[in-house]
């Protein structure tokens, strides 16, 4: 069962407002044990979906993973008896918690390559304003290289997914939605959020909110790792492409529209017996 971890009114309302915020100390020591854990075996054992998301001239490498909490125990534990699902269903406002899915970021240290501006539900397969991300370091972030958000952006524009690499839309068609605004050109018409983060704190953000992060320094790792979820209102949303990540076959067994009452997001909160 999930660890209780009571919010702030505050903090959710800046959650509702903000679309991110910053949480101190969420997980234990023990957590933090499991979860790196958890990171070094997913790393050792990387999945079909694993790529490397930096130029091959880079001095380091961004390697990201997605799935695969169901081959690693120690992902599971975190992700259903910590405090993220009672957190995730205080930010969310909702009676129920679903597991979306996992996701590993680790950037090596001297990594050039940058995270650029976006958003993640347009990558995804789902429908609904009930969601948050937790971005979770097991290695100290510095405020240069930590993630970044566009405080209210979450609030309703869908911006056109691209590929990071090459800015290609391989998702929505060309023209089909809004164009990334002028971010770092117009800093008082976009502020940015922020935060210098250590192990066992984490960001809570909305998949609408616009983020980015940059590179790493010489002697500096960064491992992440990401858990999603989802609340009572979201559904099923299928694409006719290939969503990031996929979840081949899902279609035949979850017509779209339907809540994403599937093995593949099992329920976290309230536990079920």
């Amino acid at each position: 069962m999930s660890r209780l971890h009571p919010l702030s009114v505050d903090t959710v309302q800046a959650y509702a407002r903000d679309g991110a915020v910053v949480l101190r100390g969420v997980l234990n020591a023990d957590e933090l044990r499991s979860l790196e854990a958890g990171i070094e075996h997913n790393l050792s054992h990387l999945s079909p979906l694993a790529l490397v998301a930096s130029e091959v001239d880079d001095p380091g490498r961004f390697v990201e993973d997605f799935c695969t909490w169901q081959s690693n125990p120690d992902y599971w534990r975190v992700l259903k008896d910590s405090a993220l699902p009672h957190l995730a269903a205080q930010l969310m406002q909702s009676r129920t918690v679903r597991l979306y899915h996992d996701h590993l970021l680790v950037k090596e240290p001297g990594t050039r390559q940058p995270t650029p501006w976006h958003q993640d539900q347009p990558y995804y397969n789902v429908a609904g304003a009930q969601n948050v991300s937790f971005w979770i370091p097991v290695d100290p972030v510095s405020l240069e290289s930590t993630l970044r958000f566009v405080a209210g952006s979450h609030t309703g524009t869908w911006f056109m997914p691209r590929t990071f690499r090459d800015q290609q839309a391989k998702w929505f068609p060309e023209g089909s939605l809004a164009e990334l605004p002028p971010i770092e050109a117009e800093p008082k018409a976009y502020p940015q959020l922020g935060w210098a983060l250590e192990p066992g704190d984490c960001v809570a953000f909305h998949m609408l909110s616009l983020h980015a992060s940059s590179g790493t320094g010489p002697g500096a790792r960064r491992r992440v790792f990401s858990a999603r979820y989802l609340g009572d209102d979201a559904v099923h949303a299928p694409r006719p492409w290939r969503t990031s990540p996929p979840f081949p076959d899902l279609e035949q067994r979850l017509p779209a529209g339907q809540p994403m009452d599937d093995t593949l997001f099992p329920q976290v909160w309230p536990a079920l017996s």
